[in-house]
C-alpha cells in the first residue's frame, strides 16, 4: 500500500526546518513536552488474484477487515544540557472479518497473524519503548524505534505500523540539515506481536542477518531546492547507497513546476546470503501544480541483473515509479507512469482530494539474475521481456472541523495486469483513521 513513497522525499526534506523550529518551542521539562495520542484506524483490504497464486486455497482471493488503536507516548526531555526521556507505545489489533480462505497466507497480503492452519488470530498486539537522550542538539534513542530514512523507513500500510529495535541517532545542530544514524538488531512486521523478529526482505524472504545500519542526511539549501544522502548495510546480505534530489519553483501565485532525482546502488555484501549482485536503479519526475491541479510524468530504470530489493513490508523504496501494489524494480525493467492529483478545497469542498496515475512496465529480462531472484518459466527458462501495468485510483477526504475533525476516509483501487512473472489483480482498500490528542 506504498501511501508514503511518491511523497516522501518532498515531505521529507520540506518538514525539516519545521522539525527542528517545533524541538525548540516544545516546553521544557520530561512532564510539561510530554504527548499521548491514540490513532484508531479501520482497515479493510480486498485483493482478487486472477492467477489464483497468493491464496493457500488457490481460488486467490484474501479479504480481511480490522480495526487497529494505535496509542503512542512521548516525554519531553529533563531539564539542562543533557535531557532524558521516553517513548513508549502500545498497540491492539482486532480482526472484524477474514476466514482461513480469505487470509491470504502468509504472502504480501499480510492484514491479520495466522496460525498454523491459516486461520487468522482475533487479535494481536505490541508494546514496546524507548529510552532517548538529548545533548545539545542531538538525540539518540535505545529499544523500539521508527526510523524513517531511504534505505530504512518504517512500514505504516496496514493496520498497525511496522517498527525495528536497536538504536537511532538525530543531529539538527544547522538549519535545514538533519544527520541521521542507528543499528538495529531486528524488526517487528505490522501483523507480528514479537518486537525483535530478525530481517526478511521483499523478494527473497527470510536473512539470516544479525543487524542493518545506516547513516546519512538531508539538506534543505533553500525552500526551491534539497538533497539526501544514505548508505545502509544489511550484514552478510548488501550495502545500498542513495542519493536524491528535489526541486520546486513558483512560476505565478497559481502555476508551479516540481521535480526529483532519485538513484540506489545495492550491492553484495559479507557472506552474500542474497547471492552476488550489483544493481543501479533510478527514478526521475517531472511535474506542473496548476491551482487545484496536479499532472506528473516519472520515469524509472532498473539496470541491474537482480530485483531491487528492500526490507519487507518497510517503506524503504523511495522511488517514483514504487506505488500500491508494483515497484517497477525487476532487472532490466523501464517504466513510466502519468500522475494526476485534484485538490477540491478550489472548488468549495475543503479536504477532498482525488488521484489517479498509471504506470507500465516493459522489458523485465532475467536471463543473468542469481539463484536467489531467479524466475523462471514452465520449461524452466529465464524469463524474458516481461511487461506489466497498474492503474490506481483514490479518493480522499478529511473532516475539516466540528466533532469528528480530523477523522480521514480514504479508498483506493488497484488493478493490474502482467505477463507470466507477475499477478493479475484487482484490489480496494479502505482505510478510516481518526486521531486523538489525549495529553
Amino acid at each position: 500500500m506504498n501511501i508514503r513513497h511518491y511523497t516522501l522525499p518532498f515531505s521529507l526534506m520540506a518538514a525539516l526546518p519545521l522539525a527542528v523550529a517545533a524541538e525548540q518551542e516544545k516546553p521544557e521539562g520530561f512532564i510539561e513536552g510530554s504527548s499521548l495520542n491514540v490513532l484508531a484506524r479501520t482497515f479493510y483490504f480486498n485483493r482478487d488474484d486472477r492467477k489464483g497464486q497468493s491464496s493457500p486455497t488457490g481460488n486467490g482471493y484474501s479479504e480481511a477487515w480490522a480495526q487497529g488503536l494505535i496509542s503512542q507516548f512521548e516525554s519531553g526531555f529533563t531539564q539542562g544540557t543533557v535531557g532524558f526521556g521516553l517513548d513508549a507505545f502500545a498497540m491492539l489489533g482486532l480482526k472484524l472479518d477474514s476466514g482461513a480462505g480469505r487470509s491470504g497466507g502468509k504472502g504480501s497480503f499480510g492484514v491479520l497473524p495466522v496460525d498454523s492452519a491459516n486461520q487468522p488470530e482475533n487479535s494481536y498486539s505490541k508494546l514496546g519503548g524507548a529510552a532517548k537522550l538529548r545533548v545539545w542538539d542531538t538525540v539518540i534513542k535505545a529499544g523500539d524505534v521508527f526510523p524513517l530514512t531511504p534505505v530504512v523507513a518504517y512500514g505504516d500500510s496496514r493496520v498497525l505500523p511496522q517498527s525495528f529495535r536497536g538504536f537511532t541517532v538525530q543531529n539538527t545542530s544547522l538549519e535545514g540539515l538533519s544527520l541521521q544514524g542507528g543499528r538495529l538488531s531486528g524488526m517487528s512486521q505490522p501483523n507480528e506481536s514479537g518486537m525483535n523478529n530478525g530481517f526478511a526482505t521483499f523478494y527473497a524472504g527470510k536473512v539470516d542477518s544479525p543487524w542493518v545500519g545506516y547513516v546519512g542526511g538531508d539538506y534543505q539549501f533553500n525552500k526551491h531546492l534539497g538533497v539526501s544522502l544514505y548508505s545502509s548495510r544489511l550484514k552478510d546480505a548488501w550495502n545500498q547507497y542513495y542519493l536524491g534530489s528535489n526541486a520546486n519553483y513558483a512560476l505565478t501565485d497559481e502555476v508551479s513546476l516540481f521535480g526529483d532525482f532519485n538513484v540506489y546502488k545495492a550491492v553484495d555484501e559479507g557472506s552474500k546470503q542474497l547471492g552476488e549482485f550489483d544493481n543501479t536503479i533510478w527514478s526521475a519526475r517531472l511535474g506542473v501544480k496548476v491551482g487545484a491541479h496536479s499532472v506528473a510524468v516519472s520515469h524509472q530504470r532498473n539496470n541491474g541483473d537482480d530485483d531491487f530489493d528492500y526490507l519487507r513490508q518497510s517503506d524503504s523504496i523511495f522511488l517514483n515509479n514504487s506505488i500500491q501494489y508494483s515497484d517497477f524494480n525487476s532487472p532490466k525493467e523501464r517504466s513510466w507512469m502519468v500522475r494526476y492529483d485534484l485538490d477540491m478545497q478550489a472548488f468549495g469542498i475543503p479536504g477532498l482530494s482525488f488521484m489517479t496515475r498509471y504506470g507500465k512496465g516493459t522489458g523485465a529480462d532475467y536471463s543473468n539474475a542469481n539463484a536467489v531472484y531467479m524466475r523462471r518459466d514452465a520449461a524452466g527458462n529465464p524469463l524474458t521481456d516481461q511487461r506489466r501495468w497498474e492503474r490506481d485510483i483514490e479518493a480522499k477526504y478529511v473532516v475539516q472541523n466540528g466533532r469528528f475533525k480530523d477523522l480521514s476516509l480514504r479508498l483506493r483501487q488497484a488493478t493490474v495486469r502482467s505477463s507470466a512473472f507477475e499477478s493479475d489483480l484487482e484490489e480496494v482498500r479502505l482505510i478510516a483513521e481518526y486521531p486523538l490528542a489525549v495529553l
